[in-house]
């Protein structure tokens, strides 16, 4: 609430993921993503405020109580992959004992013996070394205390897995590695991914739909090998995005996303466009799996 007004970080954010799929949830820091998904695990600040619907089966999870979210939700029916790793962990615990607590809490193994070596294969799924599992927190680089979040959250085995940029300070083998365990993760059960990205690269990767988010609000929604490929994005901005890639054109977007508090009227994208226009002014509406007045259309489809 800057200068005591009320912000809306995310507004009309309209999806879905199907069992066995993962959409990649891309754009630019600031823009909302992780808004989203702290709100569909309620771990939102005492004073957010959210309206509107998500539902995960037959739970409806913005009105769900704090009850209901630490004793069937989090970690049953949803697992967390944060996206600051260290401040998730517990610091006075080694990550064995975080390890063998959560196996012991969400699944059904029973006995030191058989918990202790759940623990290990949860770790050995993400590549963690096994000669670090007696280590606390603070021992851990950021990428071993990422690939351990990784690991307490694959364990309880939950229908949905939000990802919050999971592959953030990892090389490049150990992020193809990590995204490589999350496919089979949800491919073996027909779990569901929501992967919040700004690695585009990890999103190509593993995603089989993309949504854009700019500025609050969703602006693209693509089957990913349309948006990595031909025909490409529809999307100004998703465009853009591609463009600044290094393997790419290589060609940054100019100017700077707006702060939420202070959006300009209409097209939140326009004053950063070379396509706006005086139509711009006036706010799109999403038609067709876009929200824009002047999106790109397929070669195939302008006769």
């Amino acid at each position: 609430m800057p200068g005591g007004r009320r912000v809306a970080a995310v507004t009309d954010a309209h999806f879905d993921v199907a069992a066995g799929e993962c959409l990649a949830l891309i754009g630019e820091s600031g823009c909302g993503k992780s808004v989203l998904a702290s709100a569909l695990l309620g771990l939102l600040p005492a004073n957010a405020q959210t309206a509107g619907e998500a539902r995960l089966g037959e739970l409806e999870l913005l009105s769900a109580d704090e009850r209901t979210l630490a004793r069937t939700i989090r970690g049953r029916r949803i697992g967390l992959i944060p996206q600051s790793p260290a401040a998730h962990l517990t610091p006075v615990r080694t990550i064995r004992s975080q390890l063998e607590e959560t196996v012991a809490a969400l699944t059904g193994v029973r006995g030191r013996t058989a918990v202790r070596a759940a623990a290990e294969a949860a770790a050995e799924r993400t590549a963690f070394p096994p000669d670090h599992l007696d280590r606390h927190p603070h021992e851990l680089s950021g990428g071993l205390a990422q690939r351990a979040a990784t690991a307490l959250a694959l364990v309880g085995n939950a229908p949905l897995l939000l990802a919050d940029e999971p592959t953030t300070g990892l090389d490049r083998d150990l992020v193809e590695h990590t995204v490589d365990e999350l496919r089979r993760h949800i491919d073996d059960a027909d779990r569901a991914l929501l992967m919040i990205t700004h690695d585009l690269s990890a999103a190509e990767r593993i995603a089989d739909r993309v949504a854009v988010m700019y500025a609050g609000r969703i602006v693209e929604l693509s089957d990913a090998a349309a948006f990595f490929g031909s025909p490409g994005p529809r999307h100004p901005y998703s465009r853009g995005l591609l463009q600044a890639l290094p393997d790419r054109a290589f060609t940054p977007i100019p100017g700077m996303p707006p702060e939420l508090g202070d959006l300009p009227d209409g097209c939140a994208f326009a004053p950063r466009c070379d396509r706006a226009t005086d139509t711009c002014a006036g706010s799109p509406r999403m038609t067709d799996t876009v929200s824009c007045h002047h999106p790109h259309v397929p070669e195939d489809a302008r006769a």
